[in-house]
């Protein structure tokens, strides 16, 4: 099995069990049939990338947090903390040179 696809499988079913949806309801918001979220889940069939954008939005998050638990809060939180540790230092340093 793919690192990626354990990766994603985990999650998946991290994200769907926090947000109590069964398989069969996941299914149906995808459209597809509850077999292939469980073949999903049990790595015997791999998503499209339509399916992963489409079970990301049953889920209400971003498709990359099914590859990445999190990453994008993790990317909003990096741009937040350099912001506010970066900014106040580029401004003195302005303010210095100029």
């Amino acid at each position: 099995m793919i690192a990626f696809q354990e990766e994603f499988v985990k999650n998946l079913k991290y994200y769907r069990t926090e947000k109590k949806i069964s398989q069969e309801k996941l299914a149906e918001a995808c459209e597809c049939a509850t077999a292939t979220i469980g073949c999903i889940e049990i790595c015997r069939q791999l998503p499209s990338f339509e399916m992963i954008v489409k079970i990301a939005a049953a889920l209400k998050i971003h498709p990359a947090d099914l590859f990445l638990r999190n990453a994008s809060t993790t990317v909003s939180n990096t741009k937040k903390l350099l912001r506010k540790e970066l900014l106040p230092q580029i401004d003195e340093f302005i303010e210095k040179r100029l």
